[in-house]
């Protein structure tokens, strides 16, 4: 640290200038990053869904299984002649669009099709509402093909023919250019909020301005390492909100405790450049490990094996080492250059904050409760517990269009489609029976057809898509003869494998399930298969995203256990003590349990969900957010613990007693640790004002953990605790001392 903090401070404008082209080549790619990220939470290459997937295309052609759903409404009605003439034509021109392989229609052979799943038509007061389906890819060209379709459709958008577009890709898509809106707007309203606390901190300008520059420095060479990471794997849309989330609030919180003790140098030195080695000497020690116990957390999301999930390890890891190389660099270089300009224009006269003796109040404070540890540990841990229980009824799966609030057209159009009664086509379950070997003969259809009869009778199974259709089933969709028979040719078609070895079933429910409820409706048509003598394999959207959500699960424990290892070993050397690494990571560990409590309970069981703008009925949270919001909440959770801890080690080895030690470090340390906590709340509640579920929910949970953890944890229940373990604080065993390096964090 000795030759960074000599190099930095001696050489500020060498610094300066390098960062300033790192700048300048990043930010055009920090630009595109956003529209390159995704919202698709991939697929498991070994699963039984993708497997599924992977015959369909080989052995029954199915190249094109996404799909669009398009809402229109006519007026004058489809039962008019320029009702239909202006349907047509639009559909004619839907067949037009690059990338769209088949377009049933609510007319014709395709409302024969699709009139098998749902009503075609809705008559209402403003005319005649109609589903238009539009077969697009699913992976490569599926984002392109449906941006041209709702290119197509705005265009199409008239006072005759009012047009709306859904779909599974819709809504993806939606959720990413949402999750990108809401981060910007977070930032700008966060921002101004921010510099005006930050004022109130430091008292002047120019100092006020130092945390925010170096916030957005990381933010934006990590937003540009996120879009390099494109070219090589699916980025999560989730990566953004993590990077600004990261670079703001731990960039605020590193700025502070460098400014703060630079400017307390500054009265101690002769120049700025000695007052800024000596803050990187200390302060920057701080910095360096509490920005290592972070990186260590967000790590831990590169275990799952799932691209979508490492991606935001990865971003969140990127932006935490940018975040403490800029403040370990780029900062004290503008400190360097500053001197006691850090302190003008003064503006405010009052910046407690800053203030380098300690605070009375914060240390008559600890003294009360240091005094009673043993209630104070029992109490606070209590009632840090209650909030914890609701995450025990956790339940996670793909939120779909229930993950984005009301207003939004992909989510607004799915009603419509559900009133139609056609919201099963966005849950819809593949089935393909093996024939192990052997091909389809008229023989066997007899046992084919039993499949089919018993899916079909199963509750809330709308219909089977099969070669077994029966002449009331045509009927009821009010098509032609013709058309009946052409629909009749499309199921066959899309039945039979080409070798004649394997046979489709494609079971529609009669409505869109919500991720809380797949798994049941599974369950019945596992059963049925089960009974029936074929090996079969069962896919579709519900089962990838119950194996999508599994995978994550039970890489949970290992992502914990790797976190807690790893932080274990960290704090270890920085404080030579087992009890100390091991009261982190309990305390910690409620902070995340009570956080994570508080958003099942709102966001999952819709308490108080509506007073935020949550839809109170989605019935899960997000498959990544438990692991999601465990590694960033452990994260940050560490920052204020290192700031606190620093500052006991400090006068312990001063030589003070444990007690004193505990009591002197609240005392030096509360006010920039509750600055710091305020100001990354503000950074925090931002999100939870956004349109997408899932981030609403990760800005609660952070919010909450902040709120607890910079209050009752760090400044109630961890000085009770240290008061109660006394000398065992710092307790090392012999053999373990000789080994372990010496290092030393000042606050």
């Amino acid at each position: 640290m000795q030759r960074l903090a000599l190099f930095v401070s001696h050489r500020p404008w060498a610094v300066l200038l390098t960062w300033l082209v790192v700048m300048l080549v990043c930010l055009p790619f920090a630009a595109r990053a956003p529209r390159a990220l995704s919202a698709n939470p991939g697929t498991l290459t070994n699963s039984e869904s993708a497997h599924v997937m992977e015959i369909l295309r080989e052995k029954f052609g199915e190249k094109d299984t996404n799909t669009a759903l398009l809402l229109t409404r006519s007026q004058p009605g489809l039962g008019t002649p320029q009702g239909e003439a202006t349907y047509r034509k639009f559909v004619d021109g839907l067949r037009q669009i690059e990338g769209v392989s088949r377009v049933l229609p609510a007319q014709g052979e395709g409302a024969a099709l699709a009139g098998l799943t749902r009503r075609s038509e809705q008559s209402g007061k403003q005319g005649d509402l109609a589903l238009t389906v539009a077969q697009i890819p699913l992976e490569e060209g599926g984002k392109e093909t449906l941006a041209r379709i709702r290119a197509y459709a705005r265009q199409t958008d008239s006072a005759a023919l009012d047009v709306r577009v859904t779909g599974g890709q819709a809504i993806a898509d939606d959720f990413t250019e949402l999750a990108e809106a809401d981060t910007k707007r977070s930032e700008l309203v966060a921002l101004p909020l921010i510099a005006v606390l930050l004022l109130m901190v430091f008292g002047a300008l120019v100092a006020t301005g130092l945390p925010l520059v170096i916030g957005m420095m990381s933010i934006s060479v990590a937003m540009a390492g996120l879009f390099g990471l494109t070219r090589f794997m699916e980025v999560s849309s989730f990566a953004q909100s993590v990077v600004t989330m990261l670079g703001l609030g731990a960039g605020i919180d590193y700025a502070l405790l460098m400014v703060g003790r630079f400017r307390e140098e500054l009265k101690k030195r002769g120049t700025s450049a000695q007052a800024a080695a000596r803050t990187v000497q200390t302060a920057g020690r701080s910095v360096l490990f509490s920005g290592a116990t972070v990186a260590i957390a967000m790590a831990g999301l590169m275990l799952p094996p799932l691209s979508f999930v490492r991606s935001i390890g990865i971003g969140g890891v990127l932006a935490v080492v940018l975040t403490v190389l800029a403040s370990l660099t780029a900062l004290p270089a503008l400190l360097s250059l500053l001197g006691e300009r850090v302190n003008a224009p003064k503006i405010l006269r009052s910046n407690w904050a800053q203030s380098p003796e300690a605070s009375r109040g914060w240390t008559q404070f600890a003294r009360r409760v240091t005094a009673r540890p043993l209630p104070v540990v029992l109490l606070s841990a209590a009632f840090l517990l209650l909030l914890s229980v609701p995450a025990l009824r956790m339940k996670t799966g793909y939120a779909g269009a229930w993950g984005l609030v009301p207003g939004v057209e992909s989510r607004d159009a799915l009603e419509d489609v559900r009133a139609l009664g056609a919201g099963g086509l966005l849950s819809q379950f593949e089935v393909i029976l093996d024939l192990q070997g052997q091909r389809y003969t008229p023989e066997g259809s007899d046992q084919f057809r039993a499949v089919v009869d018993d899916l079909r009778a199963l509750p809330g199974v709308q219909t089977v898509l099969s070669p077994f259709i029966t002449p009331a089933d045509l009927q009821r969709t009010g098509a032609s003869n013709r058309d009946q028979l052409a629909a009749l040719g499309l199921l066959t078609q899309r039945s039979f494998s080409r070798d004649r070895q394997y046979l489709r079933v494609t079971v529609v429910p009669d409505d869109a399930l919500r991720a809380d409820l797949a798994p049941a409706f599974e369950g019945r048509i596992r059963a049925v298969l089960d009974a029936s003598g074929y090996r079969y394999l069962l896919g579709g959207a519900p089962v990838g995203g119950r194996e999508f959500g599994e995978a994550i699960t039970r890489t949970l424990p290992t992502v914990v256990l790797a976190v807690f290892t790893g932080t274990f070993l960290l704090l270890l050397v920085a404080f030579r003590s087992i009890l100390i690494p091991l009261k982190s990571i309990l305390m910690n560990s409620l902070t995340v349990g009570a956080a994570a409590g508080v958003v099942t309970w709102v966001v999952q069981e819709g308490h108080g969900a509506e007073l935020l703008g949550i839809p109170g009925y989605s019935g899960v949270l997000d498959s990544v957010l438990p692991v999601l919001l465990f590694a960033v909440m452990f994260g940050l959770s560490m920052d204020y613990e290192i700031f606190l801890l620093s500052r006991v080690q400090e006068e312990y080895h001063a030589g003070a007693s444990n007690d004193e030690a505990v009591v002197r470090a609240v005392g030096y340390t509360a006010r920039i640790i509750t600055s710091a906590a305020v100001i990354m709340f503000i950074v925090f509640t931002a999100f939870i004002f956004g349109r997408v579920v899932a981030t609403k929910s990760v800005g609660l949970g952070l919010a909450v953990a902040v709120v607890l953890d910079a209050t009752l944890v760090r400044l109630v229940l961890v000085p009770a605790f240290l008061k109660l373990a006394g000398r065992w604080n710092w307790w090392l065993p012999a053999w373990l001392d000789k080994r372990l390096p010496h290092i030393r964090l000042e606050h």
